[in-house]
């Protein structure tokens, strides 16, 4: 960072120089200092008996709670979401302006997302929030959102590219993963089972998207290879949920200062643009005509530019968008598919049999209907963000400003009575089966694991083929058996996505008859 030493700022300047190890301690940590602060508060104002009053504090908001509830902080959001009828406000500190609209009712979610569509872009403020996603689909708005669904919805539903990406999983799990989970079977040894699938689908969706197969998972090396890119975002994600729950101006301060979490998201940037320009640039010098995603929008290229976009950026943006929706949110799923599995025997056993029955992915229903359940409990994105260009009125009565921004709580949604039903917290695939046999369908409302409205998830169904794949074929072969127990195990990492805090230790054992052609 190059700072002005022009004569007004000398003082600031040698303040700062002065000082500077005192100040980068204390906004990089901003916790002790807000936990001082909340302490003194907490201390001299009475606690009022009303649960709502309990959240929000005189002068900081919500911001305490936020904090002394950050080592579980999606268990008590939904506590207080079902102690307030699904939807509540969090204020923020009193010189911010930054309250939160709180919610998990889909009536709320179908206003939003689709009925009042057009009064909730991504909005300025999100775009700045998300700014290592650049413009990609994810950010985008108008007419450049439209238009890139447009070009990414030609590319998914082609039928090249749908073949390419069946044969490239099913090379991946039949030549990557089941060989290492042999291995580790042969040894019964402990491993991280979400740090497998992260390398799993970081190869299938480089596949997708570059046409080359990074090798992150195989067998044939003594141990895993390091990923710098992959450890790149675990970090750039951990800092955007950071930037959810903080006000707009304190993160601001902590980027321009590049230190705290602002200085590890400016380490990954670096980390992840050196390995998309390269990735690019090596699909670039090869022969255009594959049925990768960097092959298909190469020859949009007269197309991009001819809007005035510059193409360089374009595909910079396109392609880590769809590296983070490929690697990230389908790990995140089948780690808690297998988590929840683990501990419930009977649903492995129905998906046994169904598997000893069909050799069809599409005739999987049960197999589907765990997966649907997961993603009900464990939603892989667990918050969306949504703000209004318009003042409106939220079906639960809740006025909404501009300044205000409003945090859907998907993870909260799946486990609120009044939605799914007093069983709502347990693991049940039978929910998802209707009478005569077939899946039973939700609206997407009030099941946003893949979005609602026309955000609604282009990739869904390639999703589903994945998982569908992965999860067969494991455990057609093989019995996961979680090697943890106790305090701080199955616990959400604090992220944008929904990775386990502490990862997933398993051992696994080879079934004695495994099921064949799987």
């Amino acid at each position: 960072m190059v700072h002005n030493t022009a004569k007004p700022y000398s003082f600031m300047a040698s303040f700062l120089t002065l000082f500077s190890p005192l100040l980068t301690f204390v906004i990089s940590h901003p916790e002790f200092l807000l936990a001082f602060f909340s302490f003194i508060l907490i201390c001299s104002h009475r606690r009022s008996r009303s649960r709502l009053s309990n959240v929000n504090y005189p002068i900081v908001g919500a911001l305490p709670n936020l904090f002394f509830h950050s080592t579980h902080l999606h268990d008590w959001l939904t506590d207080l979401l079902c102690s307030c009828n699904s939807s509540v406000i969090l204020k923020g500190p009193i010189f911010s302006h930054s309250n939160i609209i709180l919610t998990a009712d889909p009536a709320n979610v179908r206003h939003v997302f689709t009925a009042n569509f057009p009064n909730y872009p991504k909005g300025p403020d999100l775009v700045d929030v998300l700014d290592v996603l650049g413009e990609g689909i994810f950010a985008a708005d108008g007419e450049a959102w439209r238009f890139q669904r447009r070009l990414a919805h030609g590319l998914i539903s082609d039928v090249k590219f749908k073949a390419f990406a069946a044969e490239a999983s099913k090379r991946k799990v039949e030549g990557g993963l089941i060989p290492v989970l042999e291995k580790k079977a042969a040894t019964y040894e402990v491993f991280d089972l979400q740090d497998v699938f992260l390398r799993l689908t970081f190869d299938t969706t480089s596949m997708f998207v570059f046409g080359v197969d990074p090798g992150c998972l195989t067998a044939a090396a003594e141990t895993l290879p390091e990923v710098a890119f992959a450890n790149a975002m675990d970090n750039a994600e951990e800092v955007l949920f950071f930037r959810h729950v903080v006000p707009l101006s304190w993160w601001k301060l902590l980027r321009w200062l590049r230190v705290g979490p602002e200085r590890r998201m400016a380490q990954a940037v670096k980390v992840i643009d050196h390995f998309i320009a390269d990735y690019i640039a090596k699909r670039a010098t090869e022969l255009v005509g594959g049925a990768d995603l960097v092959s298909s929008y190469l020859n949009c290229r007269y197309e991009v530019e001819s809007l005035g976009i510059d193409f360089n950026k374009f595909l910079r943006d396109s392609t880590l968008n769809f590296m983070v929706a490929g690697r990230d949110t389908t790990s995140s799923a089948l780690t808690w598919f297998f988590y929840l599995l683990s501990h419930h025997p009977s649903v492995e056993y129905k998906i046994l049999d169904e598997l000893s029955v069909f050799s069809d992915l599409t005739r999987l229903v049960y197999l589907q209907a765990a997966l649907f359940e997961s993603l009900r409990l464990f939603p892989p994105v667990p918050f969306e963000h949504k703000a209004a260009v318009e003042p409106d009125i939220l079906p639960s009565g809740h006025r909404v400003h501009p300044r205000h921004r409003i945090l859907f709580s998907l993870y909260s949604m799946g486990r609120i009575e009044k939605v799914w039903g007093k069983d709502c917290h347990e693991f049940k695939p039978e929910r998802w089966i209707s009478e005569t046999g077939t899946l039973r369908h939700q609206p997407s409302y009030k099941f946003v694991s893949f979005n609602s409205g026309p955000r609604t998830c282009l990739g869904k169904d390639m999703a589903f083929v994945q998982m569908k794949m992965v999860a067969a074929a494991v455990i057609a072969r093989f019995r996961v058996e979680a090697a943890e127990v106790g305090w701080r195990v199955g616990v959400p990492k604090l992220s944008i996505i929904l990775h386990m805090e502490r990862g997933f230790m398993v051992r696994v054992k080879e079934r004695e008859k495994p099921l064949v052609g799987w």
